[in-house]
């Protein structure tokens, strides 16, 4: 994978992110309309593959996105159409449309990976991504897609979040991957440090201890063990929730590493809310009540 030419960052302990030391505020929605809300963009897989991308926009819209817009292959615009009611549709059939779809000055931040799949002409969307600029969450099937090709690991840029958990690590940053097996966590910090400079782009590092660290060499931990364990979020569609709240975040203006830390945050307050026996679906609708137990 090819390497950025950047200053070599200063990794200390992780800050460990706890209601006290997060921009909980940040959440509170001043007076305005949608749009002062921000506007997120997530784009969905084929039909059949759309579970994913539907879970990441509820998520985006309950975390407060003023509005929320599925991009969506032709193929899978009824499947789509059938299922949302707030969220709304665009049709995205390839890199060309969405270049079309991007040149509304109202979005803010896109998400691109959960559900997308593997064709070749994938590639085309995560370079539209990429070349905009915009605040972008790539996860999931984009992460991999990336992993694949230097062009697009070369193209992610300082706006741009990947959200890997370990095996999507280790096929975007192998040499890499192999130091975190066994290391403490300051020393897991230092390597997931130094894949967000090799990157050029924050890096969150999925588990039950989250590492996010910035190119910087700035590192967070969000620690989910002990009391604040929350086992369920091993379910299918949990990642895909989480790129959607922080999605809808960075559309509503919060900056990459405060985003990233009240996703994370956010996330576990929601599966602890709930409980046994959660499901991906479940995740969305405990926002409003984690936020009214966080005074908002």
């Amino acid at each position: 994978m090819v390497q950025k030419p950047r200053r070599r960052p200063e990794i200390s302990i992780p800050t460990p992110l706890t209601r006290e030391t997060l921009d909980i505020a940040a959440l509170h929605k001043p007076q305005g309309h949608k749009f002062t809300h921000g506007h997120a963009l997530i784009l969905s897989g084929g039909a059949g593959r759309t579970g994913a991308a539907r879970l990441a926009a509820r998520a985006a819209l309950r975390v407060g996105a003023g509005l929320v817009t599925l991009g969506v292959p032709p193929a899978a615009q009824m499947e789509v159409a059938g299922h949302i009611t707030s969220v709304m549709l665009t049709r995205v059939p390839d890199g060309a449309a969405l270049q079309e779809v991007l040149t509304d000055t109202r979005l803010t931040a896109l998400c691109l990976g959960p559900g997308l799949g593997l064709h070749d002409e994938k590639h085309d969307l995560i370079q539209v991504v990429l070349k905009s600029g915009l605040p972008a969450v790539l996860d999931a099937d984009a992460l991999t897609l990336i992993s694949q090709s230097d062009r697009l690991f070369a193209a992610l840029h300082p706006a741009c979040i990947i959200t890997p958990h370990g095996g999507e690590f280790s096929r975007l940053f192998g040499d890499l991957s192999a130091k975190l097996d066994g290391a403490d966590l300051t020393g897991r910090a230092a390597v997931v440090g130094q894949a967000a400079q090799r990157a050029g782009c924050t890096v969150l590092l999925k588990g039950a201890q989250t590492l996010i660290a910035a190119p910087d060499g700035a590192c967070d931990l969000h620690d989910a063990t002990g009391p604040r364990a929350a086992p369920w979020l091993a379910t299918a569609g949990a990642g895909d929730v989480l790129s959607g709240i922080l999605c809808g975040l960075l559309a509503r203006g919060l900056p990459m590493r405060s985003a990233a830390g009240l996703a994370t945050y956010l996330h576990v307050e929601a599966a602890r809310t709930f409980g046994p026996g959660l499901i991906a679906e479940d995740l969305p609708e405990q926002l409003p009540t984690v936020f009214r137990n966080l005074g908002l």
